[in-house]
C-alpha cells in the first residue's frame, strides 16, 4: 500500500529518467515502461489527477490527501518516447517542467555530465572515484566535518549513495560553475569523450512539446540554465532566469507568456526572493522535491511554491 502517515498528504511524484531497449540506456535510477505501468498501479491510478484538474483543485483549496500527480523534470527525451506513451494509454495528463536552454546554442550542459559519467565508466562510483582524483586534493576533513550534513542528507534522500551526496557537495558548495566546466572537460578528454550533437538525442525538441501540450500536458518553467544552487543568485539573476525561461518556452508554444503558470525549482533549490520572482511572473504553483519539512517550514505544502513530490525512486523501493 502506497500510502502512510509518511505521504499522507497530496504531492506529486517526480521523474527525470527512464530506458528502453533503444537508445536510452538504464542508468543510476532509471526506470522502463513497465516499471511505470507497476508504479501507477502501486500509488492507485484512481489517485493520480490530471494536470490541470489538480492545480484547479489546489487553487480552489479542494485537494485531498490522496490527490497525487505527475511530474516531470529537465526537458528529457526519454520521458517522451517512453514515458508519454503510457500516459495516452492510461488517459493521464502530467506536468513537464522545461529548462530552456536546451533550445538555444549553448545549453547547459548538467545532462551531457550525466551522460557521461552514466556511459563512460563500469558503474557510478567508478566515475565517482576518477572525479575525486582528478579533483587531486584531500577531502576527507571536509567530509568527516559536515558528517552530519551527509546523514541527513541521506536521510531525507535514501536513494541517493553516500558518493552521490559528496560528488553534490564538491560541485554545488566548492566548485563554481566554471571550476567544474573545467573539471569535467579534463574528464572528457582523459576519457576520449565528444559531447557534439549530443543534446539533439537526450532532449526533448521544440516539437515534441508542442505535441505534449496538444494531448494536454501542462509544461512549465525549470529555469533557463538549471542552475543546481539557484539560491545562490541574487533577486535580478534569478529574475532573469526565469523570465527567459517563460519566454522562450511560451514561444515555442505560440502562447502568452502569462499561460505559463507552474514550475519546480531545479535541485529543490530556491529561497524567498525565488518566491518573489514566481510572484512577478504569474506563477500559480511550485513543486520542490521532498516529502519533508524543510528549512524554517512548519507544514508540508506550506506555500504555493513549495508543494511536496516523491522521487519516483522512493516509490520503486516500496514496490520492490
Amino acid at each position: 500500500m502506497y500510502f502512510s502517515n509518511k505521504n499522507n498528504f497530496f504531492h506529486g511524484i517526480m521523474f527525470h529518467h527512464f530506458h528502453d531497449d533503444n537508445f536510452h540506456k538504464k542508468s543510476q535510477g532509471s526506470i522502463n515502461q513497465h516499471d511505470f505501468y507497476k508504479l501507477i498501479e502501486f500509488v492507485g491510478r484512481e489517485n493520480i489527477l490530471n494536470a490541470d484538474e489538480f492545480l484547479l483543485r489546489f487553487k480552489e483549496n479542494k485537494l485531498t490527501n490522496t490527490n497525487l500527480c505527475l511530474t516531470f523534470d529537465d526537458c528529457l527525451k526519454s520521458q517522451y518516447d517512453i514515458a508519454v506513451p503510457v500516459m495516452k494509454d492510461l488517459n493521464i495528463k502530467g506536468f513537464f517542467f522545461i529548462y530552456s536552454s536546451v533550445f538555444i546554442e549553448n545549453p547547459d550542459l548538467l545532462e551531457i555530465y550525466r551522460y557521461f559519467r552514466m556511459n563512460f565508466f563500469k558503474n557510478v562510483d567508478e566515475f565517482y572515484n576518477f572525479f575525486f582524483e582528478v579533483y587531486g586534493e584531500n577531502l576527507d576533513n571536509y567530509f568527516n566535518q559536515r558528517k552530519n550534513i551527509i546523514d541527513k542528507r541521506k536521510k531525507h534522500h535514501p536513494y541517493y549513495t553516500i558518493n552521490d551526496i559528496k560528488f553534490r557537495m564538491v560541485r554545488d558548495a566548492i566548485l563554481n560553475k566554471d571550476e567544474y566546466q573545467k573539471l569535467m572537460f579534463k574528464m572528457f578528454e582523459q576519457k576520449k569523450f565528444d559531447p557534439k550533437g549530443l543534446s539533439d538525442v537526450l532532449f526533448i525538441s521544440k516539437s515534441n512539446l508542442i505535441q505534449m501540450k496538444d494531448l494536454g500536458h501542462i509544461i512549465g518553467l525549470h529555469s533557463h540554465n538549471h542552475p543546481t544552487t539557484l539560491e545562490k543568485l541574487n533577486y535580478n539573476e534569478q529574475l532573469e532566469e526565469y523570465t527567459k525561461n517563460q519566454n522562450i518556452v511560451s514561444k515555442i508554444l505560440n502562447c502568452r507568456s502569462t499561460d505559463i503558470v507552474s514550475m519546480s525549482h531545479p535541485c529543490g533549490s530556491c529561497n524567498s526572493d525565488t518566491f518573489k520572482v514566481l510572484e512577478k511572473l504569474g506563477i500559480e504553483i511550485g513543486f520542490k522535491q521532498m516529502m519533508h519539512l524543510d528549512k524554517n517550514m512548519k507544514k508540508i505544502n506550506v506555500s504555493k511554491y513549495e508543494i511536496a513530490r516523491q522521487n519516483h525512486a522512493d516509490v520503486m523501493r516500496m514496490i520492490n
